[in-house]
């Protein structure tokens, strides 16, 4: 099942068409997509026999994020080993776990305002959850998964690096520096014993080519850690990390432009686009 946001309407999507959830269901679920968590496994039920007569057709552009307005937003860094060793910074079995506020999410196609001379990109899959979770074993963690759908972890690197210990958060988290979707996908969907291909384009230039078989740590051991600490909610968001490819990681490193286009592809959920444009200081 595929989900997408529509004019702040939650929608299934199928192919080239989308149906108005709240609509086709008479009312029995909300139309915002944080709606549908709440009695998510009678949704799940309800969706597998929706009408396909309430279908229209949609434009990609329209989509907004899957998951506007999440409780939460954690993200994961140095998940990847050959990232790690192209940053420079050291990984281990302990994720480095950080946020990126809710401000900065948006949705799979636009223009982003350039922060400085130094924003670097990240694809990365994101998961979305779909109940209350507090201590969950790694075997049982995608019982309390929604969906995946993709993610830019944009950073400005200047902001980021800066002080001691370094301002990840911050540093991730201007306006539109982190986009997910096109739409978010059921794990029923993927084939999640197999690798998941992530890959991002610069201007048409493959930049980073991945999957999650790379991952040091995998989703369910990430929502095991997380969740022993803090209780995850429905609708939470986890960014699980970036393969290699980055802009810092090269020599000399390289950084967005204002004109650049951004591609960004997570094989089986979709492609997301966005323009840059210089700042007031750009």
């Amino acid at each position: 099942m595929r989900i997408g946001n529509l004019g702040g309407r939650a929608h299934l999507v199928r192919g080239n068409l989308a149906i108005d959830i709240a609509k086709a269901s008479d009312g029995a679920f909300g139309p915002e997509p944080g709606d549908l968590f709440a009695r998510w496994p009678e949704f799940l039920e309800w969706a597998g026999t929706a009408r396909t007569d309430a279908a229209v057709p949609y434009r990609t552009e329209d989509l907004r994020a899957p998951m506007p307005r999440p409780r939460q937003v954690f993200a994961v860094g140095l998940n990847y080993a050959e990232h790690a060793a192209e940053t420079g910074l050291r990984a281990g079995g302990v994720p480095s776990v950080f946020t990126k506020f809710a401000d900065s999410l948006t949705g799979p196609h636009g223009r982003i305002t350039l922060s400085g001379p130094s924003v670097d990109w990240e694809v990365e899959l994101v998961v979305v959850i779909a109940r209350e979770a507090r201590d969950v074993a790694e075997a049982d963690a995608w019982a309390y998964v929604a969906g995946l759908t993709a993610g830019q972890d944009f950073s400005d690197r200047d902001v980021q690096m800066s002080g001691t210990p370094p301002q990840f958060s911050l540093g991730k988290s201007y306006p539109g520096f982190g986009p997910t979707g096109p739409v978010l996908v059921t794990p029923d969907e993927i084939d999640l014993a197999a690798p998941i291909r992530l890959r991002c384009w610069i201007n048409d230039e493959l930049v980073q080519d991945g999957h999650t078989g790379q991952m040091i740590l995998p989703v369910g051991a990430l929502i095991e850690r997380i969740s022993a600490v803090c209780t995850l909610h429905p609708g939470d968001l986890l960014f699980t990390g970036t393969p290699a490819g980055v802009g810092m990681g090269r020599t000399p490193p390289r950084y967005l432009a204002a004109g650049d286009v951004v591609r960004t592809s997570i094989d089986g959920i979709g492609e997301m686009r966005h323009v840059f444009v210089a700042g007031d200081a750009g």
